[in-house]
């Protein structure tokens, strides 16, 4: 590794700044446009040295845990907090327009949606045994290596409050050397925590962690490896005006600003669809808002969201018709003959998108599709093969749900123009 001087002129797609040089782009996490630094250099990786010349664009982080990868401070769960918030949020919707670009999709890209510090609910930590006790944190980037953290500016403040108890919760847990994960929701009333670990507990340990639950007023319920050790309360989340039981560890929007967001982009444009399909739907984000204006369908792989959804909608007065069905979209998907029942339809896929699932969406008739996703480059593959299908991109929201991150939330609505 060499030690070299560099001019940072932009931000890559991870975040990391690059220079450009004779030999190549170079790759320098936690640098900013402006910045000129010394780095060690192999290859076309740099690891920050020192910072010659600040940008202008160059903030003062808000983490006392952000920091260089060779930093005892950096805990991996950020990027981009020594970024200017102008800078950033245009490199972040930028993500987006490239993303389409690359597609040859030409759309009017919205300015970036922002969402506060302390407005994730959703975190994952990792967590390991030590001899004093457990270690609670996150994984340095691209490391195993776990960094301890005291507080958090991304989570909610419940949870940045309560990283104390999680780590005694997580001494409770413990009871192998290896690495496990904690998923912390944020819910009423308490902390909804669900462990997943590669070690077995005995009925000792269970007790044991059942005591420890009991003892933390924010915990409401604990899950290991998907058995319930203890539910003081059940979890809720409100999904529009519809009070819902997420199951243990099961995927929700990660921020509720950025949700309540999502949520009236997507009923906004389906408002006139008197029957509505929600695929990939979840615990009901999408379908238990779009059934206070229409009949909805919703399909998800996972019966534990599934069956929650259901709970939800059958118990909720005023609703219009919910149904549900439990089926893998990526194996068997629905076909057009099952879509011409629907004028509206919402997806919401997994990273890595519904291509097959939008091969035949883009042969059907419905009017409004509402397309969601957290990856813009498989979006974009999506969205192209529904406007080769004929149908006609409205609009492109950037939604900034993963504070200081490079992972960015899209929705884009399109229609099927009248013939």
């Amino acid at each position: 590794m060499s030690a070299r001087k560099l001019d940072i002129t932009r931000l890559g797609g991870q975040g990391d700044g690059i220079a450009e040089t004779d030999s190549g782009q170079i790759f320098v996490p936690f640098t900013v446009p402006g910045d000129v630094v010394t780095a060690g250099v192999e290859k076309s990786r740099g690891t920050l040295i020192s910072v010659l010349e600040p940008s202008p664009d160059r903030v003062t982080p808000p983490c006392p845990h952000f920091g260089p990868d060779d930093d005892e401070a950096g805990c991996g769960g950020c990027a981009l907090q020594h970024v200017a918030d102008g800078t950033y949020q245009d490199w972040k919707r930028g993500l987006v327009v490239a993303a389409l670009d690359a597609r040859g999709i030409t759309a009017e890209v919205a300015p970036l949606v922002s969402c506060a510090p302390h407005a994730r609910r959703r975190v994952v930590f990792a967590a390991r045994r030590t001899d004093k006790g457990a270690i609670l944190g996150f994984n340095r980037a691209q490391s195993h290596h776990i960094v301890a953290i005291e507080t958090c500016v991304v989570a909610t403040t419940r949870i940045s409050q309560a990283l104390p108890a999680l780590r005694r919760l997580a001494t409770a847990v413990a009871v192998g050397r290896e690495a496990f994960r904690i998923s912390v929701l944020d819910a009423v009333p308490g902390l909804d925590i669900a462990v997943d670990a590669p070690f077995k507990l005995t009925e000792q340990d269970r007790l044991r962690i059942i005591s420890a639950v009991r003892a933390e007023p924010l915990a409401t319920r604990l899950t290991f490896n998907g058995e319930s050790l203890i539910e003081k309360q059940p979890p809720e989340l409100e999904f529009g005006s519809v009070t819902v039981n997420p199951p243990p560890g099961g995927f929700v929007q990660a921020s509720n600003a950025a949700e309540m967001v999502m949520g009236d982009l997507v009923t906004g444009h389906l408002k006139k669809s008197k029957r509505v399909v929600d695929l990939f739907s979840g615990s009901g984000t999408f379908a238990l808002r779009l059934a206070q204006q229409s009949h909805v369908h919703a399909v998800e792989a996972d019966a534990a969201s599934l069956a929650a959804l259901d709970r939800a909608a059958r118990r909720t007065q005023g609703l219009k018709p919910v149904s549900v069905e439990k089926r893998d979209l990526f194996r068997r998907p629905l076909m057009l003959s099952e879509l011409k029942a629907y004028q509206g339809l919402v997806f919401d896929p997994p990273r890595a998108g519904a291509e097959v699932q939008v091969a035949d969406i883009a042969r059907s008739t419905i009017k409004h599709i509402a397309a969601v996703s957290c990856n813009p480059v498989t979006l974009a593959r999506d969205l192209e093969i529904l406007i080769k299908g004929g149908y006609r991109l409205t609009s492109v929201t950037p939604i900034d749900q993963f504070l200081w991150s490079s992972h960015v939330e899209v929705v884009a609505l399109l229609e099927r123009p009248k013939r």
